[in-house]
């Protein structure tokens, strides 16, 4: 009896290969900052996996689009009365996004299978035509409106084909039907030309959405032809600060949407140059072929890009089915940053991440730490490694298809769906555990990489210890800081200025209330290139830490800023573009959420002053000045001052052109496309030479007044 009841007490059951992942991926979770009860939200939903062979055709949706596809949810009001209600800004941005707005349109069409030719012209007067090769929008009458499909999708708000299990899309990027209606209502000129069942169908709006004369056939085409042709010219009443575009901005975004949407060829031409200009993108590569781009200039860890990709069918806790489609690509190079994972769902920038990203770092953790024991690449003793050692070099494109995604806020940047946290860390997971397996000379050039990151994060942190009481948690503010009186940060205002006799300057003229003034002496450190031990150890980066007060990196707390204007005040020559860049690269790596919430800004000195019969003119550019002489009657030959450095100009003359905020004029930066910006960080200011010359031999021929 003895001998049983030890039996008993010694036997201890197995666990089951389920129970040993769960706690595999809790393990993991913990490393990644997912909490145990978001995890268990996953358990509620029923998964199944779906065959992606033929992805474009599973996802392709109904052929037979037509107005009984269109429902209307309510009217259009008050667009130009609120129009930074439907598209944040009517500044540069908000124009802009009038273009995304119609080409996402046609990129619906694209992911509903029917679309692989997108046309984008701007025209000589900056209007904008985007012509596709889709369905074409339906041109018969919507029961609900009493109009057409075409004039219902472009006059009535929150009406479109993309709502519901009668629409007209699977998958979509615009899920609010707000699109064609707004850039309508803010437009003083819309054309819309539909070619589709062998006729050509044409409406003309005018004044914001007034229509001139209700959809008519105007002729018949190839019964073969279809697809939708949009001309519009933004209203100059409603966009006051600008109305021209910008051919880079609209370059990097349609290059954007060629590589998340494999082989859909884009083309964009502007007429407006002397000889007009023509692009076409085209990758039939997608994503892979995106971190490529991305990585160019960097020297790769592993030989290729990875690229993973799954369907899996869920059901919903309302019995509901719904199929999602996840592809990553990755890749590791020498590079030092750790943000370098841009997610998408449905064509959408999620700048926040979101259960996409905590399914990939779910994944990446678990899958390099279990291979790297199991290979004795990482023995008994140490510890694991983190989601950050991991993601350190890393570059990642995870791109969501989700017929109904679920985002946190109303800016589209956080994905909220449970669901698919699971999906993306199964494929993920699943995928590179093959690859280690199938490629162990890799695998262990990427677990090395990995490792090198978790060293490196040790020795920053004894360094960044050792430092603390000089940076991040010094009490006191520098002595260099001519700080402001008031503690309110909204209305406080930090210039960083570049040298010492222009800080003097600006210490004299500047509103003392809400100025504060940070002089530098010449110029940071390239943190491009730079380990963090130096970083920390540099005078002028610890003076920055400090004064702004909010941390650096995963550490940066925004809501604890001390300024919400941060200004960047340097000489208008190459020295000054030159500490720009290095403040710029020093806010993008460190402090990513001041240019995220648009908190940094570039004075703008001016470049020439007029003196005339005692009273002072002043010009920002070659332009300006020129209409400056004509206003002033001025004889050729008048002198003029051109200022080549702040320092030049006395303490009442900066305040009057560069720090008075009534007259004053500033740059805003912002940061769009955060893959483009990394990738001009990275070129600019990284150790590979040949990117920056060939930045150089483009934009030579841009450069004027160079002080060399």
């Amino acid at each position: 009896m003895a001998d049983e009841e030890k039996k008993e007490v010694n036997l201890t059951p197995e666990k089951s290969e389920a129970e040993i992942q769960k706690e595999e991926l809790l393990e993991a979770a913990k490393e990644s900052g997912v909490s145990e009860e978001s995890l268990r939200e996953e358990d509620k939903f029923t998964y199944k996996k779906e065959d992606i062979t033929n992805e474009k055709a599973i996802e392709k949706a109904d052929a037979n689009y037509t107005a009984e596809n269109i429902q209307v949810l309510e009217g259009l009001e008050a667009v130009r009365k609120r129009p930074g209600m439907y598209i944040a800004t009517t500044a540069s941005a908000g124009l802009h996004h009038l273009v995304w707005e119609i080409v996402d349109n046609s990129i619906d069409e694209a992911l509903a299978g029917y679309c692989d030719h997108i046309e984008v012209t701007i025209e000589k007067d900056n209007s904008i035509t985007v012509s596709d090769n889709g369905r074409g929008i339906p041109v018969d009458i919507v029961a609900k409106s009493g109009l057409s499909g075409v004039e219902t999708a472009y006059t009535i708000l929150h009406a479109g084909g993309k709502f519901g299990d009668g629409g007209g899309y699977k998958v979509s990027g615009g899920l609010h039907g707000v699109g064609a209606s707004v850039v309508n209502a803010l437009s003083s000129l819309c054309e819309v030309t539909v070619y589709k069942n062998g006729g050509v169908y044409y409406v003309k709006f005018i004044n914001g959405g007034k229509i001139t004369e209700h959809l008519k056939k105007i002729g018949d085409c190839d019964p073969e032809k279809h697809g939708t042709t949009v001309h519009f010219l933004p209203d100059p009443t409603i966009f006051t600060e600008t109305t021209v575009y910008n051919y880079e901005t609209i370059k990097n975004h349609l290059r954007q949407m060629a590589f998340l949407n494999g082989g859909v060829r884009i083309t964009l031409t502007d007429l407006r140059p002397e000889t007009p200009v023509s692009e076409v993108f085209q990758y039939n590569g997608g994503i892979k072929e995106y971190v490529a781009f991305i990585n160019h200039g960097r020297l790769p860890v592993n030989n290729e890009v990875l690229y993973a990709q799954g369907a899996e069918e869920v059901t919903l806790l309302d019995g509901q089915k719904e199929r999602i489609y996840a592809e990553v690509a990755l890749q590791w190079t020498d590079y030092y940053n750790h943000d370098g994972v841009y997610s998408f769902c449905n064509n959408i920038s999620t700048k926040e991440g979101g259960t996409h990203v905590e399914g990939f770092n779910l994944a990446l953790n678990r899958t390099i730490n279990d291979y790297a024991r199991k290979a004795k690449l990482l023995d008994d003793k140490s510890s694991n490694f983190t989601t950050d050692d991991c993601r350190e070099g890393l570059t990642c494109v995870i791109s969501v298809k989700h017929p109904n995604p679920q985002y946190e806020g109303q800016t589209k940047t956080k994905l909220g769906n449970s669901e698919v946290r699971k999906i993306v860390s199964t494929i993920v997971g699943d995928y590179l555990q093959q690859y280690f397996l199938e490629n162990p000379a890799q695998a262990k050039l990427i677990v090395e990489k990995v490792r090198l990151a978790a060293n490196g994060r040790m020795a920053a942190a004894k360094a960044r210890e050792s430092t603390r009481k000089n940076a991040l948690s010094v009490t006191t503010l520098p002595g260099k800081l001519a700080d402001c009186s008031s503690k309110d940060p909204a209305e406080c205002e930090l210039y960083i200025v570049e040298g010492n006799s222009a800080g003097g300057s600006a210490k004299t003229g500047r509103d003392r209330r809400t100025q504060a003034i940070l002089p530098l002496r010449g110029k940071i450190l390239n943190v491009e290139k730079a380990n963090e031990e130096r970083i920390f150890k540099n005078a002028e980066i610890g003076n920055m830490i400090t004064a702004i007060g909010a941390g650096i990196r995963e550490n940066f707390d925004v809501t604890k800023i001390r300024y919400h204007k941060i200004v960047i005040m340097t000489d208008a020559d190459v020295d000054g573009d030159h500490i720009r860049i290095l403040l710029l690269t020093f806010f993008y790596r460190f402090m990513k959420p001041l240019l995220d919430g648009g908190y940094v800004y570039i004075a703008q000195p001016p470049l020439y002053k007029i003196d005339l019969k005692g009273q002072a003119y002043y010009a920002y550019n070659d332009e300006q000045l020129e209409k400056l002489k004509k206003s002033l009657n001025l004889k050729p030959g008048y002198p003029f001052q051109r200022y080549k450095g702040l320092g030049e100009m006395d303490a009442q003359q900066l305040w009057e052109t560069t720090m008075d905020p009534a007259a004053r004029k500033m740059i805003r930066i912002t940061v769009d496309d955060a893959a483009m910006a990394d990738k001009a960080f990275t070129d600019l200011m990284g150790d590979d030479v040949q990117p920056r010359k060939d930045f150089i031999s483009q934009n030579a021929k841009f450069v004027q007044n160079l002080d060399i």
